[in-house]
């Protein structure tokens, strides 16, 4: 019988921990995982991308819902431990749930450290820790704009820039007089801060809180000095503290963190810890590479491998918000028995620091440029004597460096981490290459991670297979459109038309996908752009679709779904309201609410309904969910405006009716402005048509997004007619040029605007474009119907278990 191993927190360390384990013995073990938050294993460190727009939800899960069930893991998520009975050794949740135990792992990770201040329990005062938190902001930014961040260490300064890319005014109070101050010297904090300034972060240093303002929801921050600012939403990001309540209540030894020894052991026999709920020597981490380093130890422990066990870490810092490249290890700051070589840049924002103590690098910082950031920490862990040369540290002799990459590689222990965000080592890089033929870095990609998240770690895991391939092994492989294949967009839809392949399988097997069932990546790409190539002959493959497009209607984040229905130009009638709001009653809708895009959005639909729904409503679908068009968004024109000059409701219509059903590679968002005042937002939409005295202007390529972007202008037309000439051509070369699930502002910065006005400057090209639009366009039906008119599909529409809803975003 086997043993049973149990798990209290399903984050980033315990869970690491244990895939090293299933590694080493991957049967020794019957595994039970207890998390507290409702998700899978997900990268916390990542969050700061997904409140950046860099990065969805789903793009920072680590191990999927199926991870586990393929390795016979018991997890319970949602579940908070709540007693560990030392004596019966079992483990006790606040949902009822007992589990008996051989061996515990307490994984129980930090809290954020809220202020103790006069308001901190007010309405929109959260910390930056989880999901939850990430989710809050982004609503928040919805509705209001003014965001205090309180804390200008790493987390804060990324919540921050998070919060910008939401359009949020965003300050951040510091208790210091310059940022990030644990982890810069005086030089690249001010750097930073001058950069972050420029992209519009306000700073307010040596700023001491004394409260929150507001009576139910904060109103504002005021200091201890007297000054007050507004504030929406304030987030405390002011450090995390290792979280140990339930092992003080069982009897385990802690002091700040749960004390453990070199084997990860607690004072309690069975009972090991790992993560930032540790205190290692006295030392308790708080980032990734630390915990990964003492999982791969107590996953050696608990295999019967032999290991020197835990000593500690040198850490590291990189800065992972956009546009800011910093980073920083060991001991940086200057003191009496060091000297630094520096370098120092201005006009190209670049500062690069290394400190030297008896002829050893012990510190580097790098702004602006932090290409060495992986040589340096190699230097710094591996204690490397650089005496004589120190100048060649960061200067390098004649262009050159000390050390090439994979001479420090070669000094590196297996143990030691590669790839921070994922917990990838060097060792599990090189057996990766030995054993199963990786040859490239998009091979070490696909079967280990390593570089996978930010890919900062890129050039060293290139170092890693030069090392053990040597420099003509390595393959240069360009990235294709997914990691099934080295093939990009261009070869894949020549090969489609060359070869006339008209399914997904057909293009697999052929262009020999190393995959060959294709990801989630590639499948619905395939079937846009066979769709795309032969809108005749290829049928539609309703399985590669993404969820929404599948059930036709928004899956939101606790497993019911939104309904939007097709509102042309925003205008809708007395009867089809009253529909809605019979329907929405009829299916205890929970909220009715106006979209952005001028319709309305029935929010809280039962997977189950949705059919009946849809067949209740008998309107065509607004396509919320579609790479479609979504919406064209009018003002009320010449209609009623004593402002506009021409009939911006009747050409939105027109607009909309034409190309509704549209299959385009991602979502197209239109809007007709009556007059120059714009006040249908059309100079940041997919299309905008904009009035002018005596005629049109047709703007392209804009968004409105997290990655904001102005239209340009593409060209200037007389009539009605004409903008649809024109307006069907530009959608056609972008449906026959775009990358699957590229936006038209990405689009058109890759491909440059004048080649599109090339592409359409002829009205013989402009015609033949046309044609081919309206030709998909006949061919293309209502699919939403398709759920009410095939029995078949209803199934599909069964109710479904809402913890696992986010498996299938």
């Amino acid at each position: 019988m086997k043993k049973k191993v149990v798990l209290i927190g399903n984050g980033m360390a315990g869970v690491s921990c244990i895939e090293q384990l299933l590694k080493l013995s991957p049967n020794l073990y019957d595994i039970t995982i207890f998390g507290s938050e409702p998700h899978p294993n997900y990268n916390r460190i990542l969050l700061s991308s997904v409140l950046a727009g860099d990065a969805d939800m789903k793009d920072i899960v680590i191990n999927d819902w199926s991870w586990y069930e393929e390795n016979h893991i018991t997890l319970h998520t949602g579940h908070t431990v709540s007693k560990i009975d030392t004596a019966r050794k079992l483990v006790s949740t606040d949902g009822g749930i007992s589990v008996p135990y051989d061996e515990l792992i307490v994984a129980t990770g930090s809290l954020p450290f809220m202020l103790p201040l006069p308001g901190a329990d007010k309405e929109g005062v959260i910390a930056f820790r989880d999901i939850k938190d990430c989710e809050t902001m982004i609503e928040t930014a919805k509705k209001h704009k003014k965001a205090v961040v309180i804390g200008g260490g790493l987390l804060g300064l990324e919540a921050a820039r998070g919060l910008l890319n939401l359009n949020m005014e965003v300050s951040v109070v510091h208790i210091h007089e310059y940022v990030m101050e644990r982890q810069l010297d005086q030089t690249a904090s001010i750097m930073l801060r001058a950069e972050l300034e420029r992209q519009g972060m306000k700073f307010l240093l040596k700023k001491n809180t004394d409260s929150i303002l507001g009576k139910k929801r904060v109103t504002g921050v005021r200091f201890t000095d007297g000054m007050e600012v507004d504030a929406d939403l304030v987030v405390m990001a002011v450090g995390i503290r290792p979280n140990i309540a339930l092992a003080k209540s069982s009897g385990i030894e802690i002091n700040r963190g749960i004390v453990v020894n070199d084997f990860l052991e607690t004072s309690v026999p069975n009972i090991y810890a790992v993560g930032e709920c540790v205190e290692h020597r006295g030392v308790a981490y708080g980032l990734v590479a630390p915990l990964y380093e003492q999982g791969a130890v107590l996953a050696k422990r608990l295999a019967g491998i032999e290991t020197g066990g835990y000593q500690g870490s040198v850490v590291s810092t990189k800065l992972k918000v956009s546009g800011v490249d910093v980073f920083s290890a060991g001991a940086y700051a200057d003191g009496p028995d060091t000297r630094a070589v520096r370098v120092q840049d201005d006009f190209e924002g670049i500062y690069k620091k290394a400190v030297i103590k008896d002829g050893k690098v012990i510190g580097a910082v790098l702004f602006g440029d932090i290409s060495d950031g992986s040589r340096l920490f190699a230097m710094i862990r591996n204690g490397e004597d650089v005496t004589g040369k120190e100048k060649e540290v960061l200067l390098g002799e004649g262009g050159g460096k000390t050390k090439s990459g994979v001479d420090l590689v070669a000094a590196m222990s297996d143990d030691e981490i590669v790839c921070g965000c994922n917990g990838v080592s060097k060792g599990a890089i090189v057996q990766a290459i030995q054993e199963k033929g990786c040859s490239s870095i998009n091979d070490i990609k696909a079967c280990t991670k390593a570089s996978g998240s930010c890919g900062g770690c890129k050039p060293l895991v290139g170092d890693v297979l030069t090392y053990v391939l040597g420099a003509d092994g390595v393959k240069s492989v360009k990235e294709g459109i997914c990691g099934c294949t080295t093939l990009g967009r261009d070869e894949v839809v020549e090969a489609i038309r060359s070869m006339r392949l008209t399914t997904s399988k057909e293009v697999m097997n052929v262009l020999e996908w190393s995959n060959t069932e294709g990801c989630s990546k590639c499948r619905p790409a395939l079937n846009y752009y066979l769709g795309m190539v032969w809108p005749e002959e290829h049928e539609d493959e309703r399985e590669s679709r993404f969820v929404n497009e599948r059930n036709h209607a928004n899956i939101q984040k606790d497993g019911t779904y939104s309904v939007v229905p097709r509102m042309y130009g925003g205008v809708t009638t007395p009867k089809d309201l009253k529909k809605i709001a019979e329907i929405a009653e009829k299916y205890e809708v929970p909220l009715v609410k106006v979209t952005g895009g001028q319709r309305i959005d029935l929010l809280g639909v039962k997977k189950e309904d949705l059919p009946g729904m849809w067949a209740d409503l008998d309107m065509p679908s607004g396509y919320a969910y579609g790479k479609t068009l979504r919406t064209v968004k009018t003002c009320v024109g010449s209609t009623f405006c004593r402002f506009g000059t021409q009939d911006s409701i009747g050409m939105g219509i027109q607009l909309e009716k034409r190309f509704e059903r549209l299959s385009t590679p991602a979502k197209v968002k239109m809007a007709v402005s009556g007059c120059p005042r714009n006040c249908a937002e059309a100079t940041i939409k997919d299309f905008g048509v904009v009035a002018i005295d005596g005629g049109w202007e047709l703007h392209v390529g804009g968004n409105g997004g997290t990655k904001l972007r102005g239209t340009d202008l593409l060209c200037k037309v007389k009539t009605e007619e004409e903008v649809l000439e024109w307006s069907g051509a530009y959608l056609q070369y972008y449906r026959e040029t775009g990358k699957y699930n590229e936006r038209t502002a990405e689009w058109l910065e890759r491909v440059g605007l004048d080649t599109v006005k090339a592409a359409l400057e002829s009205r013989e090209d402009r015609l033949a474009l046309v044609g081919r639009i309206e030709k998909a366009l006949d061919l293309m039906k209502e699919p939403w119907r398709e759920i009410i008119e095939k029995p078949e599909l209803r199934r599909t529409f069964e109710p479904m278990d809402t913890q696992a809803a986010p498996s299938i975003l």
